[in-house]
């Protein structure tokens, strides 16, 4: 009965999160990204095929504000969006 009441002995050790877990935007810093991507997913079906866009954009949003660990977007499965130039680049050249 005393190792039972003996919490003393055990020390707590935080220890980093589970690939794939990260905290929540508690501070709405990416609320407008993740609206923007749940309104894609709506127009079309939930097929996030047609969201990609809206999807990394989102992820770079919660990378730049340390909401997830930074991944290389070629790892997180965009490459083919980072060859492809972006429509606004396009209009702007003569």
């Amino acid at each position: 009965m005393s190792t039972a009441m003996n919490f003393s002995s055990k020390s707590f050790r935080p220890r980093a999160p589970d690939k794939g877990s990260f905290p929540l935007d508690h501070f709405g810093e990416c609320k407008a990204f993740k609206e923007k991507f749940m309104k894609c997913l709506k127009d079309n079906s939930y097929d996030n095929s047609m969201c990609r866009l809206q999807s990394k954009d989102y992820l770079e949003c919660r990378m730049d504000n340390q909401l997830m660990a930074k991944e290389p977007l070629e790892k997180l499965g965009f490459k083919d969006l980072m060859d492809k130039p972006s429509p606004e680049n396009k209009e702007a050249k003569p």
